[in-house]
């Protein structure tokens, strides 16, 4: 701007004259107009709300076409553009057409009724909530609510209906999903925390996030110290999600090498309560589940975690003296890479082991990510030797407050009655096969080496899986009560969502962020296999220690997490305190490094997150040529192996474990059970290939012993 000139004026921004629209749809009687009125009372508390009820227009009952076209261009075009809809009401009582009315523009314009977000409408929506219950369960309440008015016409309607919605599923499309089943009378609530949820509506729904992120935090301290195993089947034995980091190493004392605290707390909690929500993510949706509300929110993962996640929403009580203070806890699977630098995985193959299962026994694809919010859990203090019992509540609603001390006060009772329980036997265990037999995962060594040699990668950390079918059920629960006493680690972990149960004993940390933002990533390069006799067993591990390949494979890995921590990092603040340290675990040693470094204020924790996903350990560097490399060499996704099992806390905190040493039990439809272990070992120029096939096998050794099977082959 030349000197002296006067100041260029800026015209003040025009608001948008548009509403948001919203479509309540589902079929008749399955409750849509009561979530519609409750809804719209809810969203007027801080907003102008318009309701449109679309059985003012349908022209008849033989109308709901035509009436659904009438919508569109009448209602929702000019709504659209910001003006207010002027159209002709439906005289029922007459049969034929009434007086004109108009919808006014308001903040919000709620359109209600069947054919709300039919296809021709969707274009001119901000979200569309579909309500859905059983043909009988609707007719019952249709009937019961308009009587002998509607009952010469239902199956006239209900005619309609199909023809309407036989080429358009808008269920299969709906932002929101709720399941009338047992009545809407509870969901209108739970509908708004799900719109709360969508990105296109979160300016308008700013009050209600404001007020989601007031919550009161508690940590009641019981002077109490049970069987871990026994506390967590008291009080999330019966759950179908529940989550348990397990700190079971713990239990076992003895000298492992490891960095004093690691094991000090252990996390149990479930999806139950008023702030208990699940959310999966596949194919690019997460879908949140909270009661009979599920809301899918289309877009990357690290997108939505960084939403709901990140922001202090809570802040640590000093006395309290763990880092979780309630929030997310699961798995974030290997596919996720998809975001960050990595392909999609390929499905899997349709007979992982060579031969042709029924489809009965296949299971059903993983979700890339699985966790729960846990409104309420208990911390174990393995070091004070005490529990924290961990509320939430809404100060300002006393229904909420009385729901979170009625909670603490069945812990304490159940706590006075708790008695040690004999843990379940396991069934004889199922051959294992294994993906990869030794010849093609030679192969897939001798190409891995090619690589090396020709400069597309440092290091390939190659995986295959052993897998085997169960004709009945294998409780995971059984499983991993076993795997934990036979071989206890800092991070092991117990997870139940559904029919898939996670059982864990990875003493991998992948990445934690403390609330102050301290980033540390503890990378595991390097195993050897517990010697037979204290002679054999020091010199496996004087081995491992000086071993210049382990090194090297280690080196690498910790130049790569180096750099990834980096991108978020404050500059200068990356730090190696431990460098090729061994650590000693029941079945196996193990070489483990520190990197640490510091968030710059402002960044993206989720972000932060997926920099480093997924861990360079199970990856090889560089991370993103040498997973392209591991897509073409590998025979099958790894799905929740090689991802990471930990906590998003609401203090802006988290801890993840890499996804190793992991068995996994999915139920089938035929009655069984599947089982898969994931195994894999870094190759570098040097690696020997019968080596490596001894070491997949020697980590391989913890699990299937103690399931009392066999490597295969």
């Amino acid at each position: 701007m030349p000197a002296g000139s006067p100041p260029l004026s800026r015209a003040p921004p025009v608001a948008d004259p548009r509403p948001v629209i919203i479509a309540v749809d589902g079929r008749s009687g399955a409750g849509k107009t009561t979530v519609a009125l409750e809804l719209a009372a809810l969203l007027r508390r801080h907003r102008t709300v318009s309701l449109f009820h679309l059985e003012d227009i349908y022209p008849g009952w033989d109308g709901l076409a035509d009436g659904v076209g009438s919508y569109v261009s009448s209602v929702l075009e000019p709504l659209h553009r910001g003006l207010p809809a002027q159209w002709t009401a439906w005289d029922w009582a007459g049969k034929h057409d009434g007086d004109s009315r108009t919808t006014a523009v308001a903040d919000v314009v709620l359109v209600e009724g069947v054919g709300a977000a039919h296809a021709s409408a969707r274009p001119y929506l901000d979200a569309v909530v579909w309500v859905e219950a059983a043909a009988a369960e609707r007719k019952q309440r249709a009937l019961a609510r308009d009587g002998d008015t509607y009952a010469p016409f239902w199956d006239r309607w209900a005619e309609q209906e199909d023809r309407l919605l036989a080429g358009d599923a808008v269920a299969a499309v709906a932002d929101i999903v709720v399941d009338g089943t047992n009545g809407v009378a509870a969901a209108p609530e739970r509908v708004l925390t799900a719109l709360a949820g969508l990105p296109a509506l979160e300016a308008l729904l700013a009050p209600e996030l404001a007020r989601r992120r007031g919550l009161a935090f508690s940590a009641e301290r019981v002077a109490a110290h049970p069987a871990a195993a026994d506390l967590f089947a008291a009080l999330f034995g019966d759950s179908p999600d529940a989550v348990w980091l397990d700190s079971s190493i713990a239990d076992g004392g003895g000298d492992s090498g490891q960095p004093a605290g690691r094991s000090r707390f252990s996390i149990m909690a479930d999806a139950s309560g008023s702030f208990g929500q699940t959310a999966t993510h596949a194919d690019g949706v997460t879908t949140v589940r909270a009661g009979q509300v599920a809301a899918r929110i289309h877009g990357p993962f690290f997108r939505w975690l960084d939403s709901v996640w990140g922001r202090r929403a809570v802040r640590t009580p000093e006395h309290f003296p763990a880092e979780f203070t309630l929030g997310w806890l699961g798995y974030l699977g290997y596919g996720l890479k998809a975001e960050t630098g990595g392909a999609a995985e390929a499905p899997p193959p349709g007979a992982a082991s060579g031969t042709q299962a029924p489809p009965s026994s296949v299971p059903a694809a993983q979700p890339a990510a699985a966790l729960l919010f846990a409104g309420r859990a208990v911390v174990v203090d393995h070091q004070e030797k005490c529990l924290y019992l961990l509320t939430l509540a809404d100060a300002g609603l006393p229904a909420s407050v009385a729901e979170a001390d009625s909670w603490t006060s069945q812990v304490r009772a159940m706590l006075a009655q708790l008695h040690q329980a004999d843990p379940p036997a396991l069934p004889p265990a199922p051959a294992f096969s294994i993906r990869d037999g030794e010849a093609r995962y030679k192969a897939m060594i001798a190409a891995s080496l090619g690589e090396i040699r020709d400069g597309n990668s440092y290091e390939v950390c190659l995986t295959t899986q052993l897998e085997a079918h169960s004709g009945g059920r294998v409780d995971g629960w059984a499983a991993y009560l076993a795997l934990r006493s036979r071989n206890p680690a800092p991070f092991a972990a117990f997870l139940r969502f559904g029919g898939t149960a996670v059982c864990s004993t990875s003493p991998e940390r992948f990445l934690r962020i403390d609330s102050a933002g301290l980033m540390r990533a503890e990378p595991i390069k390097g195993t050897r296999r517990r010697g037979a006799g204290p002679q054999e067993d020091a010199a496996l591990k004087a081995e491992l220690s000086s071993s210049l390949k382990d090194r090297a494979e280690n080196v690498m890995i910790v130049d790569l997490l180096r750099n990834d921590l980096s991108h978020y990092a404050l500059p200068g603040s990356v730090t190696v305190p431990r460098l090729c340290a061994v650590e000693s675990y029941a079945t196996v040693h193990q070489l483990v490094s520190t990197i640490e470094a510091q968030l710059a204020p402002g960044n993206s924790r989720a972000q932060a997150l997926a920099a480093a996903f997924p861990a360079g350990s199970m990856t090889g560097a560089p991370k993103i040529s040498t997973m392209a490399i591991l897509d073409r060499l590998e025979a099958g996704p790894r799905g929740i192996y090689s991802g990471g099992i930990g906590y998003f806390s609401l203090n802006a905190a988290m801890d993840l474990s890499v996804t190793i040493r992991t068995l996994v039990l999915q139920d089938t439809d035929d009655g069984g059970t599947h089982l898969s272990l994931g195994i894999g070992g870094a190759i570098t120029a040097d690696s020997d290939d019968d080596a490596e096939w001894q070491e997949i096998q020697a980590k391989a050794y913890g699990v299937l012993s103690t399931l009392g099977a066999t490597f295969p082959g």
